[in-house]
């Protein structure tokens, strides 16, 4: 008979794993527990490390001095911090098959811009040349290198005839293919932590040895092992959404690690076999996880730890904004203002003990942001009606 875990388990789990009971010791704990942090606002990945420490401080130190975590291109053809351990694996279960899918693309539109010759031999010796320029000069800036190869300059058009369509340099897109690779990583950006602006080094440099090559099959089974870990137990389905992968990628990945089937309160899920035991309930903790937090992200089936309040919280696209946690699940979204005060809207009665508590840990974000002020990528309904 199949263990039955209710909703109640799943988020002690959740609060255990993801530090919303404790504190971490540190940012690349944070990372290791959530396996990677989402990246696509520059600014989730500070905030996100920062609320998780007993002592909030940013990832600066771990992605630039110690590199121990590292930006890139992973599931969804999303943008996350990484530990640097964990690169090969998320290089080759995800973002290898992203380069081969960019490359194809990059050829097409290569078509529009009137080169003689092998137009698949042409962009190799152009990404040789943009190589060859990083390492002559150690970090760039995307422009710096197209001094070095000119050919970063070519246009081409997209989307010719459309009326969207567009005409423009192919050098960021050589880089985010070079990227794609694993070829070089996305270094200290220009300006603050809130900057999109990022200088490039080659991954051998810039991590000390160039990540090893590791097989796909073996790296997806490691992935879903590890989310299985941090996020489950959970469904099939949340696995496939979470990781981008096909449906018969999921299968051969999990036919390697052998989970167990549970009862989600009826739902079918997964269990690692060494993860199957009762895991009691935490005392609750206060805690206010920025927008696009990899913990919220990290399944497709939300109502276990969101309930009723997605409308609010989430954008038409999926992307959820500012929430407000006590024990293991979503009460309320906040905002910063322009001032910097941190509004908050609690959208349920979550008790006198967990107002206090949220009300003192909002105070201890405005004061650790200080004259930061951190507006949200995708903006949901919520977070805009509380900075207005």
């Amino acid at each position: 008979m199949k263990r039955r875990i209710r909703a109640a388990e799943r988020r002690a789990r959740l609060a255990l794993r993801h530090h919303l009971a404790a504190p971490a010791r540190g940012v690349p704990e944070v990372a290791e527990s959530l396996i990677a942090l989402h990246a696509t606002d520059p600014a989730t990945v500070h905030v996100s490390a920062a609320v998780r420490l007993a002592e909030p401080e940013t990832a600066e130190r771990a992605l630039y001095e110690d590199r121990s975590l590292v930006r890139m291109l992973g599931m969804r053809r999303t943008m996350f911090v990484v530990p640097a351990a964990l690169v090969p694996v998320v290089q080759a279960a995800c973002t290898d098959e992203i380069a081969r899918k960019q490359r194809k693309l990059l050829l097409q539109h290569l078509a529009t811009a009137e080169l003689d010759g092998d137009l698949g031999a042409w962009l190799a010796e152009v990404e040789q040349g943009a190589l060859a320029a990083l390492e002559a000069r150690g970090t760039a800036q995307a422009q710096e290198i197209a001094d070095g190869e000119a050919r970063l300059r070519t246009k081409i058009t997209m989307a010719a005839g459309k009326p969207y369509e567009a005409t423009g340099y192919i050098t960021n897109r050589v880089l985010f293919l070079l990227a794609a690779q694993g070829l070089i990583v996305r270094g200290r950006p220009r300006g603050s932590w809130l900057s999109t602006q990022y200088a490039w080094a080659t991954a051998e440099s810039w991590l000390g040895a160039a990540p090893p090559a590791i097989p796909a099959d073996e790296a997806r089974a490691e992935l879903a092992r590890r989310w299985l870990r941090a996020f489950g137990p959970a469904p099939v389905d949340d696995l496939k959404w979470w990781t981008g992968w096909t449906a018969g990628q999921v299968k051969k990945a999990l036919a390697r690690i052998g989970p167990v089937e549970v009862d989600l309160d009826g739902v079918p899920g997964l269990v690692l076999p060494e993860d199957a035991e009762p895991v009691a309930e935490p005392e609750p903790r206060a805690v206010l996880l920025p927008a696009l937090d990899p913990t919220p992200m990290g399944w497709k089936a939300r109502e276990f730890y969101l309930g009723a309040h997605e409308a609010p919280l989430f954008d038409r696209t999926g992307n959820i904004g500012p929430t407000v946690w006590w024990g293991g699940r979503v009460v309320g979204g906040w905002a910063q203002r322009a001032d910097g005060e941190i509004a908050v809207r609690l959208l349920e009665d979550a008790g006198a003990e967990a107002e206090k508590a949220i009300e003192g840990e909002s105070a201890r974000l405005s004061a650790w942001l200080g004259p930061v002020r951190v507006t949200p990528k995708f903006r949901t309904p919520l977070e805009k009606e509380l900075a207005s």
